[in-house]
């Protein structure tokens, strides 16, 4: 029987291997792992956001529904998604990201359909805050499974590739389900649309292990050069002894009120912008769904590029402030022009929408290096949960500000002042330093 490691020599071991570029630990996993994590994300972004192109789509003028209580259905999602993030994350966590996932794709798929069979603004908000409430765990869930598969000079892309699948579904989202609802109807886009999360739910099962260790797939030279790397990074982040201590901690404190901020910029921005399209180009669902695609193209060229350069530079936070705050300079810009500037506004609409998902990859990378993998995913999901929050207060306060103030735009500079915040708060959280002792499990 071999002796095992002691700290040092697990450090000293895995710190050679950390060094060597991503692709001398092999690709077998970013062939194999990041597409199903991608898809995944895109059905769940799918199920989420169709909804702001059904309420341009008739779903709005079918149902009686006043712009204030459009705006309320919409935000009921945030409300689920807030509540099962850190229960969510804890199961995901300390049992099986597999099985959480399984079952909430089946789940999720099912309630989608359902949306397409319910005629009043009450089962609409019921059914959505359910529909939150499945969903909730998948981001914090995915965020632990790639921290056990991949290395910190790759995590920022793997990241991005996950929540690639955000700005790509939008992307295609926008312009097929405003075909689907010319078709059919905005029901029929909610029925079809739902349907593919619950044949999902089966390969995901199937493919995706919960750590290398667990797979059968995974070469096994790839398997001990990844596994022992990990190792080392967990050894160089400063241990945290409990939950209560790493939520308490200042940098999740403030990552949580950041997130918030980014997210209401987020989420009023993508719950609206269809319905903003619409009144100010003139055009029909179809090609509205298509010119509200473009600030997404932007997006996915920003994330891939963005990420790629944190990565090199094992830097995070001067690749996420920089952006936010470009957008909301974008945002403050179509302020400044109204709507009787459409075309040059809806410009800089463009700009925002990119500017604004550039920095998920480091910023999600992040957080996974800033603490030990025993609390970092339940951690991740406090945060997110104060983005679900974000989430609700953009969809909400879109709507209402523009419907208060009688004019389309005005709630763009709502959004500015959240971006810029989010934006100077991110300078400020930093890592506590490095630790040789052995990380304790958090209780």
């Amino acid at each position: 029987m071999t002796e095992p490691h002691s700290g040092a020599a697990v450090r000293q071991d895995a710190a050679s291997v950390s060094s060597l570029v991503p692709s001398e630990l092999g690709r077998q996993r970013w062939s194999h792992l990041l597409p199903i994590v991608f898809i995944t994300y895109s059905l769940a972004y799918l199920d989420r956001s169709n909804f702001s192109i059904a309420v341009a789509g008739g779903l709005k003028s079918d149902l009686g529904l006043s712009s204030g209580l459009a705006s309320l259905v919409g935000a009921s999602f945030f409300l689920g998604y807030f509540l099962f993030q850190i229960p969510g994350a804890l199961y995901a966590e300390r049992r099986s990201v597999n099985t959480l996932i399984f079952w909430s794709l089946i789940a999720w798929g099912t309630l989608a359909s359902v949306q397409a069979a319910l005629t009043s603004a009450t089962a609409l908000i019921v059914v959505r805050f359910l529909l939150g409430l499945v969903e909730g765990a998948i981001l914090p869930a995915m965020v632990i499974l790639l921290s056990r598969w991949f290395t910190k000079r790759e995590r920022g892309r793997a990241n991005s590739v996950l929540i690639l699948g955000n700005p790509v579904t939008v992307l295609w989202l926008t312009a097929v389900s405003g075909y689907l609802i010319d078709v059919t109807s905005w029901r029929g886009m909610f029925l079809i649309e739902g349907l593919p999360a619950i044949v999902w739910a089966f390969v995901f099962r199937a493919k995706v292990a919960d750590s290398p260790e667990r797979s059968s797939w995974l070469d096994p030279a790839e398997k001990s050069a990844v596994t022992t790397a990990l190792e080392a990074e967990q050894q160089r982040i400063t241990p945290v002894n409990s939950y209560v201590e790493a939520f308490r901690s200042r940098n999740v404190v403030m990552l949580s009120v950041q997130y918030l901020l980014w997210s209401l910029g987020i989420y009023g921005f993508v719950f609206w912008l269809p319905s903003i399209v619409k009144a100010g180009s003139g055009a029909g669902i179809g090609a509205t769904g298509l010119i509200s695609a473009a600030p997404y193209a932007l997006a996915v060229i920003l994330m891939i590029v963005n990420s790629r350069f944190s990565d090199r530079a094992e830097s995070r936070n001067r690749f996420v402030w920089p952006w936010l705050a470009l957008g909301a300079a974008a945002f403050y810009g179509s302020y400044l022009l109204g709507a009787s500037h459409f075309w040059l506004s809806f410009v800089l609409l463009v700009i925002a929408g990119g500017v604004m998902y550039a920095p998920y990859g480091p910023y999600f990378a992040n957080i996974s290096e800033l603490l030990p993998r025993s609390v970092a995913g339940p951690s991740v999901a406090l945060i997110n949960s104060f983005g679900a929050l974000g989430g609700f207060l953009g969809s909400y306060l879109v709507g209402w500000v523009d419907g208060a103030t009688g004019t389309k735009g005005a709630s763009f500079l709502v959004l500015a002042v959240a971006l810029l915040l989010s934006a100077l708060i991110m300078p400020f959280v930093r890592a506590r330093g490095t630790a040789s002792a052995p990380v304790r499990s958090a209780a």
